[in-house]
């Protein structure tokens, strides 16, 4: 499975749960800062505030302490770029949690375990 497919498989699962957890579905979002784009996209996007480094998905919600869930999706043997785990760092040392899961099943568990008992039903 794709880095693409398992980030999509976790967001069709989410278009689900989120009711169980009493959270509108928009609460987990997809920050689209990665891929191959034409040279002009990437320059407009960066003049829009594209960033390196940025995890692929953030859930907007408080619990337990934290203020966000951010999650990188990877495939493969890929690790953190250096821009990535400086953004942990950060997101880290500001009360978020971050999680690096390398298929959407871990990606599940992830948000699961971050939300814990504020199910819903």
């Amino acid at each position: 499975m794709s880095e693409h497919d398992s980030q999509s498989a976790l967001i069709t699962w989410w278009s689900y749960a989120h009711k169980r957890y009493g959270l509108p579905e928009f609460a987990l979002f997809a920050v689209p800062n990665g891929g191959a784009r034409h040279i002009a996209v990437a320059a407009k996007l960066k003049a829009e505030g594209v960033r390196k480094g940025i995890f692929d998905l953030c859930l907007t919600a408080p619990h337990n302490g934290f203020n966000s869930l951010w999650i990188e999706m990877k495939h493969g043997r890929n690790k953190l770029t250096p821009e990535q785990a400086d953004f942990k760092a950060f997101i880290e040392g500001q009360g978020g949690m971050c999680a690096v899961c390398w298929d959407w099943q871990s990606a599940r568990k992830e948000i699961e375990d971050y939300l814990g008992d504020c199910k819903n039903g």
